[in-house]
């Protein structure tokens, strides 16, 4: 009994593990309906993103944030914790320092 449910146990940890894996979406890769199914994308921006990686494909985040309207950096974080990389990265926000930008 005890050996059934630590195999019951292993079998649901790798199943979890093995989610996280499949939940990294690559934008460079992704189709159409991959990046549809993103919370905060509708059908226009994902067309633009499909554009503009039809053109050239995104280097980094910054290049996709310059090229994508209505992508700034609260949207690149909710997109990144959903998954979405740009060439195998997640979006890192920049720093105070580096924005000029004042946090009180």
């Amino acid at each position: 009994m005890k050996t059934s449910i630590s195999k019951a146990c292993l079998a649901m940890m790798g199943l979890a593990m093995a989610s996280q894996v499949w939940a990294q979406l690559e934008v460079n890769q992704a189709r159409e309906m991959d990046l549809d199914g993103l919370s905060g994308l509708g059908p226009a921006t994902t067309r633009q993103i499909l554009n503009e990686r039809q053109i050239q494909p995104f280097r980094d985040w910054p290049d996709l944030l310059r090229r994508v309207s209505g992508i700034g950096p609260k949207k690149a974080v909710q997109l990144s914790t959903q998954g979405l990389q740009v060439n195998g990265e997640a979006y890192v926000p920049p720093s105070p320092a580096k924005t000029g930008r004042k946090t009180h």
